[in-house]
């Protein structure tokens, strides 16, 4: 009964993807929904995209196990970069009509670094996508008793095709259908978790104190300042919340939805964090890992109910997925082929976007193999190479100092830091430290190697 379910929500999924896939005329339409979505559809999107596997499943079973100092970004982390993004970079950025973050770098700072910068990025959410593939595969797993490698499959599967029919657009309208789903499976879950404890009290008194420490013992104050830094600026350049940005009517909605998502993010993301601090506490096992929560639902649910929340899960990686899968295929199709091919018209970068996301997808499968746990791979994914595009974003957006070698040098600078400091080293920081040093290498690049730059 649970797999037909669960079968049938998926055929309902790829039917709004095949129907938004005929309204798809070109790149513009499959990547930036032909730039209409109104406030709701935006704001409802960011929020769907940013609420993935990584909060709902992720975050639960790190905090089951560490307590809220293993995920401390959640949720006012990500809250909080979703409203700087709105308030920081939104609004410019829909107003000059650009298709990816990488447009900006061309415009701004020039060819070359626009190529740069889409490479750069492009990794980045390649892991996120990996990070969602490894969540959907686990609510897989937990239906149909099925071992995580072997659902890794059919999740990578599943994804590219849904991706690959409906773009942009069938990826918000179906957001809308997800998030209904998801607050409606969290909050019946939080229900019957509470009641299992014996009342609302009952349970928020089941939490240590231990549990609430926000700073594990012997952290020095520099990963700590680290580890909030990591998901408040690593994410304002991820293109796949840009993409909701860049698809919205006009500039003042592209602002407002950001604000709407980071509201709803804020709130919506303690109920997550609320089953992670009182479920150990009635003998569900933190062990478990990823499967923690999709376990701990089907215990205390009803079949019927269960579906529902598992329906939640679902939706919830999906929309995060399919995003990432976009924007590699955005940047790759937009920056990258359309630099070799100038003279393709809009129905041959179409078809480009769509070969480019099935090549996305077969990547983040195998990212998703590499035996890291989904909330590591979406640390990795916030902190791999953004320190740069943050600077070079931040600085042009609102100066005129630096040319196409200043974005270059923070673009390396911060690469290469992060690279070293961090994977090899295992330097505390080394996420702070790499946005130093792409600050400073962009500052000496703009005043060594002084060149008009680009309006």
């Amino acid at each position: 009964m649970m797999l037909a379910a669960l079968a049938g929500y998926v055929l309902l999924q790829l039917a709004i993807a095949y129907w938004a896939s005929r309204k798809i005329a070109g790149d513009a339409d499959y990547l930036v929904a032909g730039r209409r979505l109104g406030l709701f559809a935006v704001g409802i999107s960011v929020f769907a995209t940013w609420f993935g596997g990584e909060t709902v499943i992720g975050s639960t079973a790190t905090i089951a196990t560490e307590g809220i100092a293993g995920a401390r970004a959640e949720p006012i982390g990500y809250a909080l970069c979703l409203i700087l993004a709105a308030l920081l970079v939104a609004g410019q950025l829909r107003a000059r009509g650009y298709m990816t973050l990488a447009d900006f770098f061309r415009d701004r700072f020039g060819p070359r670094a626009e190529v740069a910068a889409a490479l750069v990025a492009i990794p980045t959410s390649v892991v996120w996508a990996a990070a969602q593939l490894l969540a959907l595969a686990s609510i897989i797993a937990v239906v149909a008793g099925l071992p995580v490698q072997l659902t890794l499959v059919g999740a990578a599967g599943l994804v590219i095709v849904y991706t690959l029919l409906g773009g942009l657009l069938g990826d918000v309208i179906t957001d809308i259908v997800q998030s209904v789903v998801v607050l409606t499976g969290l909050v019946l879950l939080l229900v019957l978790l509470f009641m299992r404890a014996g009342g609302i009290g009952e349970g928020l008194a089941m939490i240590q104190p231990e549990q609430l420490v926000l700073v594990p013992e012997g952290e020095s104050w520099i990963a700590r300042l680290d580890a909030f830094a990591i998901p408040i600026l690593g994410s304002i350049v991820a293109q796949e919340m840009i993409a909701r940005f860049l698809g919205a009517r006009t500039a003042r909605i592209a602002v407002r939805g950001g604000l709407i998502a980071g509201a709803a993010y804020l709130v919506v993301g303690f109920i997550p964090l609320t089953f992670g601090l009182i479920a150990p506490h009635l003998g569900f096992d933190p062990a478990e890992g990823d499967l923690f929560l999709p376990n701990l639902a089907r215990d205390l649910l009803p079949g019927a109910l269960f579906v529902v929340f598992v329906g939640s899960l679902f939706s919830a990686v999906l929309s995060t997925v399919d995003s990432a899968l976009l924007a590699v295929s955005a940047l790759s199709t937009e920056n990258i082929y359309a630099r070799l091919r100038p003279e393709a018209d809009e129905r041959e970068k179409l078809v480009a976007a769509r070969v480019l996301t099935v090549a996305a997808g077969l990547c983040a499968y195998a990212v998703a193999t590499s035996g890291e746990t989904i909330y590591g791979l979406v640390e990795i994914a916030s902190s791999l190479g953004s320190a740069g595009l943050l600077v070079s974003l931040l600085v042009g957006l609102r100066t005129r100092f630096g040319g196409e070698a200043s974005a270059l040098a923070a673009l390396a600078g911060g690469l290469a830091t992060i690279a070293v400091a961090e994977y090899v080293f295992a330097v505390p920081g080394a996420f702070m430290l790499s946005i130093l040093m792409a600050g400073l290498a962009y500052a000496l690049a703009g005043l060594v190697l002084v060149r008009p730059v680009r309006a």
